[in-house]
């Protein structure tokens, strides 16, 4: 497959880009929350000209159903572990006796909105139920369910949303856009978006296209054809999920299954030749677990030791998973590919300005190696 102008790039599984000369072209791809889609938008926002009122307007029942289905995963996921603990010889701890707390208080509240998280459609959010959904989030129960969020499949999404019901519930509501960059939409099929990097009124600097693919394990197989003829990717690690397990099955570590699919994708015959581009994402989100869940609960990371605390810890944990990928890079790439450019970026698709940063980067990067290869340098 060849590309016309412009470059395309894709986005998939983690964060996968592509780039193609004097087009560009990006694959975005990860594993599915990898955050590839968040970054997607960034785009958008950055690099042209946004969200207009109706696109944004467009969104409100994608977070209204965000809204639902986080208290739904939440009540289901309180009952659930408080029946884990069901075992009369078993002593139970507080935390075990506050799980226990939502089926006597709120048992109507939350059978009645874990009844309504699991419809096709689901109810404009108004006031009044904002106000049930807020007494269900702040009860004590529900807290220690989220705080134990990785044992559930509790969207990154969850905490931001409840604590802005009222807003969201609003007759007037519109959607901001940190409300859309939250907003969860899971990725099925391809999206592409063409952008330049220096802004969408400016004529210096490449234009690419970028495709934003579903990163669960049955999407992939819809993007697989878009590999042919792509000079550049780029892959999403969400560093943050070493303790999660997949949405789609529950007995696969994410961090680990992230690992199997960038050592697959760099293996493949078609990227002989492709520059790659590794962005740890999910860093605002691993910055505050790595002091609480140690790295070597995934069993990709069970080498790893701690050696201090605070901000030191945090930078020699990511330092640990860095080089884990840079290690599985090199190992994973014969010697008739040493040449082609590595480059690794720490990244939060949260953070506009950290986005912004990191593409000029890449622009940078990839802007050298086409001058290196037409011997202007």
């Amino acid at each position: 497959m060849s590309f016309p102008f412009p470059f395309p790039i894709y986005l998939g599984f983690s964060f996968f880009g592509c780039f193609n000369m004097p087009c560009s072209t990006f694959h975005d791809q990860g594993a599915g929350d990898s955050g590839k889609s968040t970054i997607f938008k960034q785009i958008k926002l950055l690099f042209q000209s946004g969200f207009d009122e109706s696109e944004l307007k467009s969104y409100i029942p994608v977070i209204h159903a965000n809204v639902y289905q986080a208290i739904k995963i939440l009540h289901d996921g309180s009952k659930e572990l408080a029946q884990n603990e069901t075992d009369p010889s078993k002593v139970l701890c507080q935390e075990d006796l506050l799980l226990k707390y939502i089926l006597i208080v709120h048992q109507d509240i939350g059978e009645k909105f874990s009844e309504i998280g699991g419809r096709l459609n689901y109810p404009c959010l108004t006031r009044d139920l904002a106000q049930e959904i807020e007494t269900l989030w702040k009860d004590a129960a529900i807290q220690e369910t989220y705080a134990r969020g990785n044992e559930l499949q509790v969207p990154d999404c969850a905490h931001y949303f409840m604590e802005n019901l009222q807003r969201l519930s609003d007759a007037n509501y519109i959607p901001t856009k940190e409300d859309i960059l939250y907003a969860r939409v899971r990725t099925t099929g391809v999206v592409e978006i063409q952008f330049s990097p220096v802004g969408e009124n400016k004529k210096s600097g490449e234009v690419y296209r970028l495709f934003d693919v579903g990163g669960q394990r049955n999407e992939r197989r819809k993007w697989i054809h878009l590999f042919e003829g792509v000079t550049a990717v780029i892959f999403c690690a969400a560093i943050s999920e070493y303790d999660q397990t997949l949405f789609e099955d529950e007995n696969k570590n994410r961090m680990v299954e992230t690992k199997e699919l960038f050592e697959w994708v760099l293996k493949q015959p078609c990227f002989e030749k492709t520059s790659f581009m590794l962005f740890l994402n999910k860093f605002d989100i691993f910055e505050k677990k790595v002091l609480k869940v140690p790295l070597s609960v995934c069993e990709w990371f069970k080498d790893y030791q701690p050696v201090s605390t605070g901000k030191q810890e945090i930078e020699h944990a990511y330092e640990f998973v860095k080089k884990k990928f840079e290690e599985l890079y090199y190992q994973s790439t014969t010697p008739d590919r040493v040449d082609r450019v590595f480059k690794t970026y720490r990244t939060t698709a949260l953070d506009q300005k950290l986005v912004k940063k990191t593409f000029k980067l890449v622009d940078e990067t990839l802007r050298r190696r086409n001058l290196l290869e037409a011997g202007l340098l």
